[in-house]
């Protein structure tokens, strides 16, 4: 093993800060970051606005290891808030900007921030929770402000542009264990846990023994959100590796050809399901008249050959999740469907069962990783030791997916032991969708369950016994929940039964569910012509 697995990173190679200040002096004119609004922003210019936005928070109180929170959609603003809270030292805690009613609240009151960036749709929602700590909110953009703010500090976009000339010098280096974020992702049997990772953490997940087909002068595409590592940490990658982002509000179909062209993107990171739109458009005579050289695609399923052949371009895979730091990665072209590559230099990984002894080649088992590198992996879950320990008993990480190897060393994914529900993209949690629908009264018991979708990964269903003498129209369910979770979390399918089915200790079996699956009395929200719109963050 070579001494660079096993220590850290030097720290001007994996923290933002230094990496940034580093690049804007010794290429200053290059282009780090495109906008589909037109901006360009050079490494230089770059460093520019992250000083003066960092002055301003730091004015506003936010010293090193503060968490922050920011909530908001994707533009260059973001990149630059996200960078800035970083180069004071203090930690980012990017959150869905979607998130409403107790889930913000619980964001909010986990992380212990005290200062809000946030989009001015966010707000509203802000009135009608507990604020826990959080005494100051920063609006990006301008709005009528609600009532009911009173004990809340609200300020303009404009407190967050100072003289860089006046930004304090750190109490001590930024060091690459030191937490860069916060990254929520879903809880399993409760809420949301938001993971701590380390500089090195993020950067090992993404840099060269990681991903190791990037080159330098790659410009990638970010178009998953900032709230997660398919976002954040894309640009902490390429901040560190002086490579360059093209950022965007989100992904397109109908656009995303034209998005490349146009913004110059050479890799992209593309979930099964985008893969799946693309390949699903008439083939057009320009299928590979364009200047990206390649893709990830993740889960891969038999989209690699495909979509290399039609659009001309390398197809590589991985494995990951917030806590982890890519172990598993393919060689380019795989042509095993549905393989997640095998394990990466410096990283160890075992298939073990429910008392964590390995199985046998061909047996499947969890996945638990450790890595060679000190802090290459998340250091736990904010203000939640109980799970911090369970997910890392017996000193290895456990992911809770289950996999097989073949003859060959490679890894195949099976199933997920979480309770977890994952569409396009997103993780949801069953726990807090289903606390949601225990708040109408009309249901006695809820599960919260995910079907295969014709798209990859998931489609949500709920499964719902009401209360006695009661009924419920699965539009009026729709119109409850979405005012309480945010739109990816509303269920396609709602089927009523008498009753739940029950194990032995009065649990709901959710495998029985998951079997049966959409049955002939299930309500189809897309069958019925019920549209449910994203919320845009204009």
């Amino acid at each position: 093993m070579s001494n660079e697995l096993a220590s850290v990173a030097p720290r001007e190679r994996c923290v933002v800060r230094y990496a940034l200040e580093r690049h804007a002096a010794e290429r200053p004119d290059a282009i780090f970051a495109v906008s589909d609004d037109g901006r360009r922003w050079t490494f230089a210019e770059t460093l520019r606005r992250v000083e003066e936005t960092a002055t301003g928070l730091q004015a506003l109180g936010v010293a090193q290891g503060d968490p922050v929170l920011l909530l908001l959609p994707n533009t260059l603003d973001a990149v630059c808030c996200l960078f800035a809270v970083n180069h004071l030292g203090a930690i980012c805690v990017p959150v869905n900007p979607a998130y409403k009613g107790r889930l913000l609240e619980h964001v909010v009151h986990n992380s212990g921030a005290r200062l809000a960036i946030v989009h001015p749709d966010v707000v509203a929602e802000l009135v009608s929770i507990e604020r826990s700590e959080l005494t100051t909110v920063v609006v990006l953009g301008t709005s009528a402000l609600p009532a009911g703010l009173d004990r809340l500090q609200v300020l303009g976009a404009e407190s967050l542009k100072a003289d860089r000339a006046s930004l304090r010098p750190l109490q001590r280096p930024i060091e690459p264990w030191d937490t860069q974020s916060i990254i929520y992702t879903s809880g399993t049997t409760g809420p949301s846990k938001g993971v701590l990772s380390s500089y090195m953490h993020s950067y090992a997940a993404t840099g060269p023994h990681a991903w190791c087909h990037l080159r330098d002068d790659d410009r990638h595409l970010i178009h998953m959100p900032l709230f997660h590592i398919g976002g954040a940490f894309i640009c902490y990658m390429a901040a560190c590796r002086g490579a360059s982002i093209a950022v965007v509000r989100g992904f397109r179909t109908d656009v995303f050809w034209r998005t490349v062209d146009e913004l110059g993107v050479t890799v992209v990171f593309l979930l099964g399901a985008m893969a799946s739109f693309l390949l699903k458009q008439a083939p057009q005579a320009d299928d590979r008249a364009h200047g990206l050289r390649m893709v990830f695609i993740v889960p891969l399923g038999g989209l690699s050959q495909p979509f290399r052949e039609r659009f001309g371009v390398d197809v590589c895979t991985i494995f990951n999740m917030t806590e982890i730091s890519t172990p598993l990665r393919s060689e380019l072209n795989p042509e095993e469907p549905n393989c997640c590559g095998r394990p990466r230099p410096g990283v160890t990984v075992r298939l073990v069962d429910e008392n964590d002894c390995e199985v046998l080649r061909g047996e499947p088992g969890e996945l638990v990783i450790r890595t060679e590198q000190p802090w290459a992996m998340n250091h736990g879950y904010n203000a939640n030791p109980e799970a911090t320990v369970q997910a890392w008993r017996n000193g290895w990480f456990h992911t809770g997916d289950v996999f097989v190897t073949d003859e060959e060393g490679d890894f195949y994914f099976v199933d997920r032991r979480k309770d977890m529900i994952r569409r396009r993209g997103e993780n949801i949690s069953a726990y807090e969708l289903e606390s949601e629908l225990f708040r109408h009264p009309a249901i006695r018991e809820a599960a919260a369950i995910g079907v295969p979708s014709r798209f990859g990964e998931d489609d949500v269903m709920v499964v719902l016994a009401l209360q006695p003498g009661q009924s419920l129209e699965p539009e009026v369910l729709l119109d409850f929940l979405s005012d309480r979770v945010p739109h990816f979390m509303l269920p396609r399918y709602v089927r009523t039964m008498p009753a739940l089915p029950l194990t032995e200790t009065a649990k709901i079996r959710k495998q029985l569910l998951r079997e049966q699956g959409v049955t002939a009395d299930t309500w189809d929200r897309e069958r019925a012509g019920v549209r449910v719109r994203a919320q845009r963050f204009d």
